[in-house]
Protein backbone atom coordinates (compact mmCIF):
# COMPACT_ATOMS: atom_id res chain seq x y z
CA UNK A 1 0.00 0.00 0.00
CA UNK A 2 2.91 2.65 0.99
CA UNK A 3 4.32 1.80 -2.62
CA UNK A 4 1.21 2.89 -4.31
CA UNK A 5 0.68 6.07 -2.05
CA UNK A 6 4.81 6.94 -3.05
CA UNK A 7 4.32 6.44 -6.90
CA UNK A 8 0.87 8.47 -6.78
CA UNK A 9 2.03 11.27 -4.57
CA UNK A 10 5.63 11.42 -7.25
CA UNK A 11 3.19 11.64 -10.23
CA UNK A 12 1.38 13.98 -8.77
CA UNK A 13 3.86 16.47 -7.43
CA UNK A 14 5.50 15.79 -11.20
CA UNK A 15 2.27 17.04 -12.98
CA UNK A 16 2.59 20.89 -11.11
CA UNK A 17 5.61 21.27 -13.37
CA UNK A 18 3.02 22.13 -16.18
CA UNK A 19 1.54 24.79 -14.00
CA UNK A 20 2.80 26.85 -16.85
CA UNK A 21 0.23 26.78 -18.61
CA UNK A 22 -1.55 28.48 -16.68
CA UNK A 23 0.37 31.19 -16.13
CA UNK A 24 0.41 32.32 -19.91
CA UNK A 25 -2.84 34.04 -19.39
CA UNK A 26 -1.76 36.10 -16.22
CA UNK A 27 -0.32 39.53 -16.29
CA UNK A 28 3.78 39.55 -14.66
CA UNK A 29 2.54 42.06 -12.24
CA UNK A 30 -0.61 39.60 -11.26
CA UNK A 31 1.60 36.59 -10.95
CA UNK A 32 4.30 38.24 -8.60
CA UNK A 33 1.71 39.77 -6.48
CA UNK A 34 0.08 35.69 -6.57
CA UNK A 35 3.87 34.34 -6.00
CA UNK A 36 4.64 35.97 -2.59
CA UNK A 37 1.52 34.55 -1.15
CA UNK A 38 2.13 31.38 -1.95
CA UNK A 39 5.87 31.52 -1.04
CA UNK A 40 4.59 32.51 2.54
CA UNK A 41 2.77 29.37 2.82
CA UNK A 42 4.92 26.95 1.03
CA UNK A 43 7.65 28.60 3.78
CA UNK A 44 5.23 28.37 6.66
CA UNK A 45 4.28 23.80 5.13
CA UNK A 46 7.99 23.06 4.63
CA UNK A 47 8.69 24.25 8.27
CA UNK A 48 5.41 22.81 10.15
CA UNK A 49 6.72 19.70 7.96
CA UNK A 50 10.01 19.79 9.11
CA UNK A 51 9.54 19.93 13.06
CA UNK A 52 6.25 18.98 13.77
CA UNK A 53 6.30 15.58 11.24
CA UNK A 54 9.90 14.58 10.07
CA UNK A 55 11.81 15.37 13.15
CA UNK A 56 9.70 13.82 15.08
CA UNK A 57 9.14 10.77 13.70
CA UNK A 58 12.81 10.46 12.99
CA UNK A 59 13.34 10.52 16.48
CA UNK A 60 11.03 8.51 17.62
CA UNK A 61 13.39 5.77 18.49
CA UNK A 62 15.29 8.44 20.70
CA UNK A 63 16.69 11.86 19.97
CA UNK A 64 20.60 10.52 19.16
CA UNK A 65 22.94 11.75 17.64
CA UNK A 66 22.25 10.08 14.18
CA UNK A 67 18.75 12.23 14.15
CA UNK A 68 21.00 15.10 14.38
CA UNK A 69 23.79 14.65 12.00
CA UNK A 70 20.97 13.78 9.08
CA UNK A 71 19.58 16.99 9.16
CA UNK A 72 22.31 19.06 9.36
CA UNK A 73 23.58 16.04 5.91
CA UNK A 74 20.56 17.58 4.45
CA UNK A 75 21.15 21.19 4.85
CA UNK A 76 24.73 20.77 3.60
CA UNK A 77 23.04 18.69 0.27
CA UNK A 78 20.91 21.46 -0.28
CA UNK A 79 23.40 23.98 0.04
CA UNK A 80 25.33 21.84 -2.62
CA UNK A 81 22.43 21.80 -4.76
CA UNK A 82 21.46 25.23 -4.89
CA UNK A 83 25.19 25.65 -6.02
CA UNK A 84 25.11 23.71 -8.81
CA UNK A 85 21.05 25.17 -9.64
CA UNK A 86 23.06 28.95 -9.17
CA UNK A 87 25.59 27.90 -12.18
CA UNK A 88 22.18 28.56 -14.30
CA UNK A 89 22.31 32.37 -13.82
CA UNK A 90 24.08 34.34 -16.80
CA UNK A 91 23.93 37.61 -17.93
CA UNK A 92 25.23 37.50 -21.88
CA UNK A 93 22.01 37.27 -24.39
CA UNK A 94 20.41 34.24 -25.95
CA UNK A 95 20.45 33.60 -29.28
CA UNK A 96 16.85 33.58 -31.24
CA UNK A 97 16.40 29.80 -31.55
CA UNK A 98 19.09 28.58 -30.05
CA UNK A 99 18.57 27.95 -26.17
CA UNK A 100 21.01 29.50 -24.17
CA UNK A 101 22.94 27.06 -22.04
CA UNK A 102 21.73 28.54 -18.35
CA UNK A 103 18.58 27.47 -19.87
CA UNK A 104 19.98 23.73 -19.99
CA UNK A 105 21.62 24.00 -16.75
CA UNK A 106 18.34 25.22 -15.26
CA UNK A 107 16.89 21.65 -16.42
CA UNK A 108 19.68 19.98 -14.63
CA UNK A 109 19.59 21.55 -11.56
CA UNK A 110 16.10 20.81 -11.64
CA UNK A 111 16.74 17.27 -12.58
CA UNK A 112 18.48 16.64 -9.48
CA UNK A 113 15.99 19.16 -7.35
CA UNK A 114 13.08 16.97 -8.01
CA UNK A 115 14.73 14.09 -7.77
CA UNK A 116 15.61 14.80 -3.91
CA UNK A 117 12.09 15.78 -4.01
CA UNK A 118 10.71 12.45 -4.78
CA UNK A 119 13.64 10.80 -2.07
CA UNK A 120 11.94 12.64 0.48
CA UNK A 121 8.21 11.78 -0.11
CA UNK A 122 9.16 8.19 -0.30
CA UNK A 123 11.19 8.46 3.22
CA UNK A 124 8.00 9.80 4.68
CA UNK A 125 5.89 7.43 3.15
CA UNK A 126 8.17 4.69 4.41
CA UNK A 127 7.71 6.04 7.87
CA UNK A 128 3.79 6.33 8.02
CA UNK A 129 1.52 6.63 5.83
CA UNK A 130 0.29 10.49 7.36
CA UNK A 131 3.76 11.67 7.23
CA UNK A 132 4.06 10.91 3.51
CA UNK A 133 0.58 12.38 2.83
CA UNK A 134 2.11 15.61 5.12
CA UNK A 135 5.23 15.40 3.22
CA UNK A 136 3.61 15.37 -0.43
CA UNK A 137 1.32 18.42 0.23
CA UNK A 138 4.57 20.66 1.84
CA UNK A 139 6.36 19.50 -1.28
CA UNK A 140 3.47 20.37 -3.55
CA UNK A 141 3.05 23.84 -2.36
CA UNK A 142 6.77 25.14 -2.70
CA UNK A 143 7.10 23.44 -6.18
CA UNK A 144 4.38 25.15 -7.98
CA UNK A 145 5.61 28.78 -7.48
CA UNK A 146 9.23 27.36 -8.01
CA UNK A 147 8.05 25.42 -10.98
CA UNK A 148 6.53 28.53 -12.27
CA UNK A 149 9.36 30.49 -11.98
CA UNK A 150 11.61 27.96 -13.93
CA UNK A 151 9.42 28.16 -16.51
CA UNK A 152 9.92 31.78 -17.17
CA UNK A 153 13.48 31.02 -16.75
CA UNK A 154 13.19 28.50 -19.98
CA UNK A 155 11.30 30.83 -21.71
CA UNK A 156 14.42 34.01 -20.61
CA UNK A 157 16.57 31.26 -21.96
CA UNK A 158 15.29 30.92 -25.52
CA UNK A 159 12.82 28.13 -25.52
CA UNK A 160 9.22 28.09 -26.98
CA UNK A 161 6.68 27.94 -24.68
CA UNK A 162 5.42 24.50 -25.98
CA UNK A 163 9.41 23.16 -25.11
CA UNK A 164 9.52 24.91 -21.92
CA UNK A 165 6.32 22.95 -20.47
CA UNK A 166 7.65 19.87 -22.04
CA UNK A 167 11.21 19.97 -21.25
CA UNK A 168 10.17 21.14 -17.45
CA UNK A 169 7.52 17.93 -16.98
CA UNK A 170 10.42 15.83 -18.60
CA UNK A 171 12.60 16.97 -15.55
CA UNK A 172 10.18 16.78 -12.89
CA UNK A 173 9.75 12.78 -13.84
CA UNK A 174 13.24 12.14 -11.81
CA UNK A 175 11.17 12.48 -8.78
CA UNK A 176 10.16 8.67 -9.50
CA UNK A 177 14.06 7.98 -9.91
CA UNK A 178 14.26 9.52 -5.85
CA UNK A 179 11.70 7.78 -5.00
CA UNK A 180 12.51 4.50 -6.20
CA UNK A 181 16.25 5.25 -4.81
CA UNK A 182 15.07 5.55 -1.65
CA UNK A 183 12.39 2.72 -1.69
CA UNK A 184 15.51 0.36 -2.55
CA UNK A 185 18.03 1.80 0.41
CA UNK A 186 15.33 1.29 2.78
CA UNK A 187 15.15 -2.27 2.35
CA UNK A 188 18.62 -2.84 2.06
CA UNK A 189 20.07 -1.19 4.66
CA UNK A 190 18.79 -0.96 8.46
CA UNK A 191 18.15 2.11 9.90
CA UNK A 192 17.87 3.85 6.61
CA UNK A 193 14.51 5.24 7.40
CA UNK A 194 16.28 7.73 10.17
CA UNK A 195 18.44 9.08 7.81
CA UNK A 196 16.36 9.99 4.85
CA UNK A 197 13.91 11.80 7.43
CA UNK A 198 16.43 13.36 8.90
CA UNK A 199 17.61 14.35 5.06
CA UNK A 200 14.48 15.26 4.26
CA UNK A 201 13.47 17.83 7.47
CA UNK A 202 17.21 19.29 6.72
CA UNK A 203 16.14 19.70 2.94
CA UNK A 204 12.98 21.55 4.41
CA UNK A 205 14.70 23.22 6.37
CA UNK A 206 17.20 25.20 4.43
CA UNK A 207 14.41 25.62 1.50
CA UNK A 208 12.11 27.45 3.83
CA UNK A 209 15.01 30.00 5.54
CA UNK A 210 17.45 30.51 3.69
CA UNK A 211 15.44 30.89 -0.07
CA UNK A 212 11.54 31.35 0.52
CA UNK A 213 11.71 33.74 3.73
CA UNK A 214 14.86 35.94 2.48
CA UNK A 215 12.35 36.01 -0.84
CA UNK A 216 10.14 37.30 1.06
CA UNK A 217 12.10 39.84 2.70
CA UNK A 218 13.48 41.23 -0.68
CA UNK A 219 10.20 41.72 -2.09
CA UNK A 220 9.61 44.50 1.23
CA UNK A 221 10.48 47.77 0.79
CA UNK A 222 10.20 50.86 2.66
CA UNK A 223 7.39 52.11 0.74
CA UNK A 224 5.84 48.54 1.17
CA UNK A 225 2.55 48.88 2.91
CA UNK A 226 2.60 46.66 6.53
CA UNK A 227 -0.62 45.04 5.47
CA UNK A 228 1.45 43.23 2.82
CA UNK A 229 4.17 42.09 5.28
CA UNK A 230 1.23 40.93 8.14
CA UNK A 231 -0.57 38.84 5.06
CA UNK A 232 2.37 37.34 4.36
CA UNK A 233 2.96 36.39 7.80
CA UNK A 234 -0.53 35.43 8.44
CA UNK A 235 0.30 32.92 5.11
CA UNK A 236 3.00 31.36 6.86
CA UNK A 237 1.64 30.82 10.17
CA UNK A 238 -1.48 28.91 8.51
CA UNK A 239 1.05 26.79 6.38
CA UNK A 240 2.17 25.77 10.13
CA UNK A 241 -1.42 25.30 11.02
CA UNK A 242 -2.07 22.83 8.35
CA UNK A 243 0.81 20.74 8.76
CA UNK A 244 -0.49 20.44 12.56
CA UNK A 245 -3.79 19.72 11.40
CA UNK A 246 -2.73 17.19 9.46
CA UNK A 247 -1.52 15.73 13.13
CA UNK A 248 -4.68 16.23 15.07
CA UNK A 249 -6.61 13.56 11.66
CA UNK A 250 -3.82 10.79 13.01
Amino acid sequence: MALLYIFASVILVSLISLVGIVTLSLSDRRLRSILLYMVSFAAGTMLGGAFIHLIPEAAAGGFTQTVSFSVLFGILMSFAVEKVIHWRHCHNPSGEGHPHPFAYMNLFGDFIHNMIDGLIIAASYIASIPTGIATTIAVMLHEIPQEIGDFGVLIHGGFTKKKAILYNFLTALSAVIGAAVAVLASAAIEGSGVFLLGLAAGGFIYIASTDLIPELHRSSTCDSPTSRSLVQLLFLVLGVLIMYSLVLLE
